[in-house]
């Protein structure tokens, strides 16, 4: 029986560094950060990477005449399939970088998006996904996929053209872009009777966001005991997961574990990833996790800010932040970042793999959970058995009394429970 093994593209990864952009990243940092979302996608091999210096960009191919030889002369080489640009490429430079090298171009954009197709689970992960890469194929015409051949299951950008016949115009895009709505329609609609029905057990939600390989999913796990792809990888995790987990004092809430957010996030991205991330803006608190060990921490922390501001997060949502991977840090950092912790409230330090910290993180979320619970009294008839064995089912119920017809209650709860007890 033959061994089919899967075949493996040769590839080089370029960050263009703009001088003229005074907001621009350390060009070290964003070129590895670079490297690391192609090693997220299989079947890459990385060659090697180049941090290219511009002044401006040249509209026709980007990059100067000069450099485009030297790079040129390097990739055949290397015998380079595919050279990976950490940034924006628009069509036209594309067509003719492809055909100064002779390779395939994948812009930063378009590698993110492969690595979605790649990673998404749920139905509503994939089609949001294909919207996304049908909006970006729109705006490039699809010219961009006309030379290649479908090799594997994913979007295409590398292996092959993807699910959209290549010839597609942009009214066919259109119809399919109309066509994979009405879908996303009655999966977001299946998401929405899910939601409703965990209003009614009226656990908390925590989520936890951050960017990309802070270690979210190596948390969840340690709290829930479930078992998330944790790999120290980029965009390990896409769909949300929400386990139950019950915390310090007995509280149960709902954990979720979203995408992880990264620098310069597609627009298309954001929009088709909104429904995604609505844990997020339905939380009752918002738990940043950060990779407290890397050297941009304070750099990445403000991208996810920037990016929860975009999504409509509100200041009303309590936030906690977690510094992550402390057992990374030598001894006196690790000490100075658990002292600098301490001394802010909304601040804890923790290590998800060694498990230090974890346990004031769980009082502080059982704190802020339970800071606007209220007691209310109640009067149940004895026909209303449902609803006292729901308040007892949560531990809602502090005193119970029996009168004549029926019980008399005192209940402590949030305002979440008493909106689902109306329900009922």
């Amino acid at each position: 029986m033959l061994d089919h093994a899967p075949s493996i593209t040769r590839s080089w990864v370029l960050h263009p560094e703009l001088l003229s952009d005074r907001a621009r990243r350390e060009a070290g940092s964003a070129l590895a950060e670079a490297v690391a979302l192609a090693e997220a996608l299989p079947g890459l091999a990385i060659c090697g990477s180049d941090v290219v210096r511009l002044q401006r960009p040249q509209p026709s191919a980007l990059f100067g005449k000069g450099k485009i030889e030297t790079l040129r002369a390097q990739f055949e080489d290397e015998e380079i399939e595919l050279v990976l640009i950490d940034g924006p490429v628009s069509p036209v430079q594309q067509r003719n970088l492809e055909k100064a090298w002779g390779v395939k171009i994948l812009d930063r954009t378009g590698l993110i998006l492969e690595i979605f197709s790649d990673r998404a689970a749920t139905r509503e992960g994939v089609l949001q996904v294909e919207m996304a890469a049908l909006s970006y194929q729109r705006t490039r015409l699809v010219r961009a996929w006309t030379h290649l051949e479908r090799q594997r299951g994913g979007l295409g950008f590398v292996g092959g053209p993807g699910e959209t016949q290549i010839e597609a115009d942009r009214r066919a895009i259109d119809e399919q872009l109309v066509r994979l709505r009405r879908q996303l329609d009655r999966v977001v609609k299946t998401r929405d009777l899910h939601r409703k029905a965990r209003a009614k057990v009226p656990f908390p939600i925590v989520a936890l966001v951050g960017y990309t390989n802070a270690g979210k999913s190596t948390l969840f796990n340690r709290l829930t005991g479930a078992e998330v792809m944790a790999k120290d990888m980029l965009f390990a995790t896409l769909d949300p997961t929400m386990r139950a987990v019950e915390l310090t004092n007995g509280l149960n809430v709902i954990l979720s574990d979203t995408v992880g957010f990264i620098s310069d996030l597609p627009t298309e991205l954001v929009a088709a990833f909104r429904a995604t991330l609505e844990e997020v803006l339905a939380a009752d608190v918002i738990c940043h996790v950060r990779d407290i060990s890397h050297a941009e921490t304070d750099d990445q922390a403000k991208d996810v800010r920037d990016i929860m501001d975009r999504l409509g997060v509100t200041d009303a949502t309590p936030q906690l932040e977690i510094w992550n991977k402390i057992d990374a840090l030598a001894g006196e950092d690790h000490d100075a970042i658990v002292l600098r912790a301490d001394r802010d409230d909304a601040v804890y330090a923790v290590s998800s793999v060694t498990g230090e910290g974890l346990d004031g993180l769980l009082s502080a979320l059982h704190e802020v959970l339970r800071g606007d619970e209220v007691e209310d009294a109640l009067s149940l008839s004895f026909a209303n058995g449902r609803k006292r064995a729901w308040l007892f089912e949560r531990g809602l119920i502090k005193v119970e009394t029996q009168t004549d017809t029926g019980f008399d209650l005192t209940v402590r709860w949030r305002p979440r429970d008493k909106a689902a007890y109306a329900l009922l």
